[in-house]
């Protein structure tokens, strides 16, 4: 009998789906009511979600489908991801025109296929969570019809999101065929008797996956598409999908896989080295702040992915430490951007941040202080990030890919510190509207507060993250 508790979450946003598509078809003007009961999903769902926290491990579905710790907490990450996007882009929303019913339903249908990827323990299963979140993906990059640059944007990761999907796909085709089975727990077990045939699976399937999180050489989607999508969906680009990819990256490559490790970890050493340093050197001429943060989060995901190498339950904590703090330092910087508006008119060049300090001080130091935690300064979050992953890099001996990532570190401080040095010494510019919604503003003081008063108590994740042992 299966117990449906389990998946309780997941049943609650597919009903509250249908609801407000409902809701928003026979209501009319009904956008600000979809939008408030949205966020209002996503509290219950996220206490839902809670309620399942003290489950050690739980297989549902023919042991398609597990909860365990990495699982609710990676769906925590998300939910509470979700409801700060919700809560700092409504403004933005209404005074671009694309406040309609069906954003905030194409937000629940990709957390739906988020929270299908985070607990897949098969390959079928989390292709069409994968499907699911893509879907929904696309008509969001692409949401803003009357902006040439977000129609352009969208048609571009739909292409290559497709080409991906179909190498991924392939691969998922390949394991079935080698071992017999889509069941992550099952495909360990008849990986003794042919390891060479599912080297190729697994390679077509990190196309796929490293795709989903624009890692070199597989990247070129990414600055197009965060730029010309609205600033509000460039913002659940930039967080929600990389939590879901990574914890298939954490369950694929270490349930079915970890006795293949000789075949997999130096893809992934190569996708965090390439990432690392392409992210840092081409951010440096970005004049835009949405390619920038593109660039930026190419290099963040191959910090990452470093953790991931290792092989240890150390390093994939370390990673899931570096995603959670990388996500409160994206959701802060996006609060920022989504403040610099002027007679109704939204800006996004770096240029327009020119001499913000003269006229926007406490705007300017929330500033400073997250540019500096994303160049990793201690004692800032950010520091507190890369010390982790460096950490479990070196206790495998892995000198190289820690020397590298150091380099990059110095490099991508040139542009953190470039921007800074144009907030604090250019010549300033007008001055930007002052009336922010409470939900902005609250989104920026607490996640710049967390990065600021991290150093105190930086236990606070590791604690609930050392509960998480795949090995």
């Amino acid at each position: 009998m299966i117990d449906l508790n389990l998946v309780l979450p997941e049943i609650f946003i597919s009903l509250a789906l249908m609801f407000l598509l409902i809701v928003g078809v026979f209501k009319k003007n009904s956008s600000s009511l979809i939008y408030n009961l949205t966020t209002l999903s996503l509290f219950v769902l996220l206490a839902l979600v809670l309620n399942l926290s003290h489950i050690e491990e739980a297989f549902i579905f023919n042991q398609s489908y597990k909860i365990d710790h990495l699982s609710n907490f990676m769906k925590i990450l998300t939910l509470i991801s979700a409801i700060f996007v919700m809560l700092t882009s409504s403004k933005y929303l209404k005074l671009t025109k694309i406040f309609k019913i069906e954003y905030p339903v194409l937000i629940l249908s990709s957390i739906l296929g988020m929270m299908v990827m985070i607990s897949s323990n098969d390959l079928i299963v989390f292709y069409m969570g994968l499907e699911l979140q893509s879907l929904a993906l696309y008509v969001l990059a692409s949401f803003n019809r009357d902006n040439l640059l977000s129609t352009e944007s969208g048609l571009k990761y739909f292409v290559l999101s497709a080409l991906s999907s179909g190498l991924l796909l392939y691969g998922c085709s390949l394991i079935y065929g080698f071992s017999g089975s889509t069941n992550f727990n099952e495909i360990a077990i008849s990986i003794s008797n042919v390891q060479y045939g599912l080297t190729f699976g697994i390679v077509f399937i990190l196309v796929g996956l490293a795709f989903k999180i624009s890692a070199v050489p597989f990247h070129m989607w990414a600055p197009d598409v965060y730029q010309g999508s609205p600033t509000s969906v460039t913002l659940f680009f930039a967080i929600l999908p990389k939590i879901a990819a990574l914890t298939v990256f954490i369950r694929f490559l270490y349930v079915p896989f970890i006795s293949m490790i000789d075949q997999w970890q130096m893809i992934i050493i190569f996708l965090s080295i390439a990432s690392m340093i392409f992210g840092a050197i081409a951010a440096i001429g970005q004049k835009n702040l949405k390619r920038l943060v593109a660039y930026s989060s190419i290099s963040h995901m191959g910090y990452a992915l470093a953790g991931l190498t290792t092989g240890t339950n150390e390093g994939i904590q370390s990673s899931i430490i570096y995603l959670s703090i990388y996500l409160v330092m994206n959701l802060a910087l996006f609060s920022c951007i989504f403040m610099m508006r002027r007679n109704e008119n939204y800006f996004e060049n770096i240029d327009d941040l020119s001499g913000l300090s003269k006229n926007h001080p406490v705007l300017s130091f929330s500033m400073l202080i997250i540019l500096f935690s994303l160049a990793g300064i201690p004692p800032l979050a950010g520091f507190f990030a890369k010390f982790y992953i460096f950490k479990a890099v070196i206790e495998q001996s892995m000198y190289f890919l820690a020397i590298v990532g150091l380099l990059s570190t110095v490099i991508a401080a040139f542009y953190y510190l470039r921007i800074i040095k144009i907030i604090y010494f250019d010549s300033e510019k007008e001055k930007y509207d002052k009336d922010h919604p409470i939900g902005l503003k609250l989104s920026l003081l607490l996640s710049t507060t967390f990065i600021l008063i991290y150093f105190i108590y930086p236990n606070a994740i590791n604690d609930l993250v050392s509960k998480i042992n795949i090995i």
